[in-house]
């Protein structure tokens, strides 16, 4: 695929990265709540640096969560609007997948043991193996309390927003180490990585099954419920 694009909303940073041919177009800022204003400028803003038009995209990846609920969300709308307009494949990517190929991509450590504050005490959890295009997802992704995520060891690497609130239980529980410098929230550059090696092998959906993942069960079925109505 020649131009892939690639959202994420997720966490407080925004972000979209562009493939246009062999070049990688990005912009990335870290504002908490503009999200719904700032992604469309910058996505035009990418488009147009690579002069070209949205009908021009091959295909489209976006963070579907776990994270910010509204933030989640916003990626999704957008992913599911430009796939319809121009009608392209979707790859939704998990947000935590995209946090454990940034701290690889920036510290070379192949395992990331990534949590996300998901307040109320929980964080989303998710141990990747850095393998190949596509990260391998050790056990399952969850939300739960820092002390019940997965026991590792010193070999991997601590990344996300959990760490910055919940280091020392998660320190305790995983035994995994925290890296001075790794950047916390996703990136749409990893998104993009991820997402560009599901659509060549074939796993992009369709803009209707573009659909976000939140992990906690009473906001899924509040979403399912509003579909139903």
């Amino acid at each position: 695929m020649k131009n892939i694009v690639a959202l994420d909303t997720s966490t407080e940073a925004c972000s979209v990265a562009l493939q246009c041919g062999d070049n990688a177009i990005y912009r990335y800022k870290v504002e908490p709540r503009i999200h719904a204003k700032a992604l469309l400028p910058m996505l035009n803003e990418c488009l147009a640096e690579a002069g070209i038009k949205p009908r021009q995209l091959d295909g489209i990846a976006f963070s579907r969560g776990p994270g910010a609920f509204t933030g989640v969300r916003i990626a999704t709308a957008a992913a599911q609007a430009i796939a319809l307009g121009a009608d392209i494949p979707v790859a939704p990517v998990s947000t935590l997948a995209a946090i454990a190929v940034r701290c690889y991509r920036e510290t070379g450590n192949e395992k990331s043991a990534v949590a996300i504050d998901a307040r109320m005490g929980e964080v989303y959890w998710g141990a990747y193996v850095a393998a190949g295009n596509i990260p391998q997802l050790q056990g399952s992704e969850r939300v739960c309390s820092p002390n019940l995520v997965d026991k590792l060891d010193n070999s991997w690497c601590a990344a996300g927003t959990g760490w910055q609130t919940y280091g020392q239980e998660l320190s305790a529980s995983s035994a995994a180490i925290v890296q001075v410098g790794v950047d916390p929230f996703p990136h749409a550059l990893d998104v993009l990585s991820i997402g560009k090696a599901l659509l060549e092998r074939g796993d992009g959906v369709t803009a209707e099954n573009a659909l976000p993942v939140y992990l906690r069960d009473n906001v899924a079925q509040t979403e399912a419920q509003r579909g139903l109505r």
